[in-house]
């Protein structure tokens, strides 16, 4: 504060702003107890505090750094996870002590809210009294950890916080039993919608030669209205691998193993293919609107009397966003 001229601008002494400096952190350690619980940190009547200045505090002290969550996400928050806040902090260029509060924060929310009932997003929002776009990230944090997606692997390097947590908000949207959907009332909004990923399994109809064929056909018609000869050749050459990456994916969600390595057959199976065949992001954003577009145009399908369309779009919707999310270029 000196260096940034506050005492010229205030004309205090030195000495008097070191203890100044000095009660704020004694006023803070006193505080800092009542925020491990927020709600009762705001009906408090001991230290006089605006109501404003109590929400910037809350605001403040539960904020964090992405870069720290990245490092941390997909691990078991206990004290080996703990021990290696060191490397993190190293990585992550952020001071070891703010790396062991956004931890012991992680932790704490998630213990607090993994098995509540009702909202995630509310549960954390209602809980810590944090604004709506902080408790949307702890909520993905807490599915994320939750599901223990695994975030680590080396072709998942250079995916971003946001990245994960984009994924992970669309999932408690529409395939967690917190979707519309889903129509048990005895999970958690942290589980999976076992009645949807069971559903999954009827998908696999669309891997038969005769309809992957008719699929593919409807589709690359449909994508020669709006892309270069160049692009729909390299899709239609493609066209199996992708479509069995999709299809697979979804048959496979009912085990615990696929589902946990769902980010990693994302980028292993579509979007390294796609990065091969060099297509931009306009380009996989256009094949996937048609490629589900295109199973409501199938004769086969109709004729099947198969009701999997509500079901399909129910993947497909999430796993587009998520695709094009992850998607980096």
């Amino acid at each position: 504060m000196k260096k940034r001229g506050v005492m010229e601008e205030t004309g205090i002494p030195l000495e008097v702003l070191k203890s100044d400096i000095h009660n704020h952190f004694k006023l803070f350690d006193m505080l800092e107890p009542l925020l491990q619980q927020p709600p009762r940190f705001e009906k408090q009547l001991k230290f006089q505090i605006l109501p404003e200045m109590q929400r910037m505090i809350i605001e403040n002290y539960y904020k964090f750094d992405d870069c720290v969550i990245r490092e941390i996400l997909g691990k078991k928050l206990s004290s080996k996870t703990r021990k290696e806040l060191d490397d993190v902090s190293e990585r992550s260029r952020v001071n070891l002590k703010s790396c062991r509060r956004q931890f012991e924060n992680m932790k704490h929310v998630f213990k607090a809210v993994e098995e509540m009932r009702g909202s995630l997003e509310q549960n954390v929002q209602q809980s810590f009294l944090l604004p709506i776009e902080l408790a949307r990230k702890y909520a993905a944090v807490v599915f994320i950890t939750s599901n223990r997606f695994e975030t680590g692997k080396k072709k998942l390097a250079y995916l971003e916080f946001d990245d994960f947590a984009h994924c992970a908000n669309l999932m408690i949207t529409n395939w967690s039993c917190a979707s519309a959907d889903c129509q048990r009332e005895d999970m958690l909004d942290v589980d999976f919608d076992r009645d949807f990923l069971q559903d999954l399994k009827d998908l696999k109809i669309l891997l038969d030669r005769d309809l992957i064929d008719e699929h593919k056909g409807i589709t690359c018609r449909n994508l020669k209205a709006r892309l270069s000869e160049k692009v729909c050749n390299d899709l239609q050459a493609n066209f199996k691998t992708l479509s069995r990456s999709l299809v697979n994916i979804a048959c496979n969600l009912i085990h615990s193993k696929e589902l946990r390595d769902l980010f990693v057959d994302l980028v292993e199976t579509f979007i390294e293919t796609c990065r091969g065949a060099r297509l931009c992001y306009d380009d996989v954003r256009c094949f996937l609107e048609e490629y589900q577009q295109a199973v409501k145009s199938m004769e086969l399908i109709k004729r099947s009397n198969l009701q999997i369309y509500g079901t399909w779009d129910r993947y497909m919707n999430t796993v587009s966003s998520c695709l094009l999310q992850l998607y980096h270029i």
